[in-house]
């Protein structure tokens, strides 16, 4: 019960390393408020959390859009009080796009999704938990961010994210709140199945590779979550600012 009587927004709640954590976090205690675009996925979730016992409310809401993020925050609020842990875990696939083929359309998506959308988030959130005087807020950014290994316009937008962590945590340092990020390495999840694959710049994902050891296991949506978890529990009361690469040691 590491996470008893706090209230968490995890975004991107309704696949991957979010659900994941949505039910890692309910286990732990933790009220849990879903947000993501596909409502009858987190209905279904929030129906498996009410089902072992925790809680959990459902928010419809696309986090690229700054109106829907300050409406989380605010029926989070509603219903439970407070806020204690923001999770920014919503995001799209990378498809390996180089410099020269990434359309100004796609760099805009990724940006808007990938970058955009953890600062909108962030600053809605922080509205609530400045007047706790207390908070964690953890930031899914990938390895791409740190090593620049994935599409140009990814690998920004991953590498912006960390920017944006140690930013808030030096802002917030003297005020309760932290700020870390996880930087999960290569992860089966649903937006990198076989078939949206197909949709991938192979080629340039090949050149990547060559600097990683992909003999090597890959990690779960739940090794994620259990990282996520660290670093929003009170175990990580004195971390703030920390980037946590979570991949095996394929990069090292």
């Amino acid at each position: 019960m590491r996470l008893e009587g706090k209230v968490a927004i995890i975004t991107g709640a309704s696949s991957g390393i979010g659900y994941e954590t949505a039910v890692l976090f309910a286990g732990e205690g933790a009220k849990v408020v879903l947000a993501a675009r596909r409502k009858e996925r987190l209905e279904e979730l929030a129906e498996r959390i009410h089902g072992t016992g925790g809680e959990a409310v459902v928010v419809a809401a696309d986090v690229t859009k700054r109106e829907d993020c300050i409406r989380v925050a605010k029926e989070a609020e509603d219903a439970y009080g407070r806020i204690d842990i923001l999770v920014n875990n919503a995001g799209i696939a990378d498809k390996h796009m180089p410099i020269d083929l990434c359309t100004p359309e796609w760099w805009d998506e990724v940006i808007l999704t990938d970058q955009t959308s953890v600062y909108y988030m962030s600053k809605a959130a922080l509205e609530y938990m400045v007047n706790n005087e207390t908070g964690s807020i953890v930031n899914v950014s990938s390895i791409g961010g740190v090593f620049g290994s994935a599409g140009i316009s990814y690998s920004a937008a991953k590498s912006a994210v960390l920017g944006m962590t140690k930013n808030i945590a030096i802002q917030y340092a003297a005020k309760g709140i932290r700020c870390n990020a996880v930087c999960p390495g290569p992860t089966p999840t649903e937006l990198n199945t076989p078939e949206k694959m197909k949709t991938f710049h192979m080629d340039f994902a090949d050149q990547c590779a060559q600097h990683m050891n992909l003999s090597l296991p890959e990690a779960t949506a739940e090794d994620q979550a259990n990282s996520i978890l660290f670093f929003a529990s009170d175990e990580a009361k004195a971390v703030t600012g920390q980037i946590l690469v979570v991949d095996h040691g394929c990069t090292l």
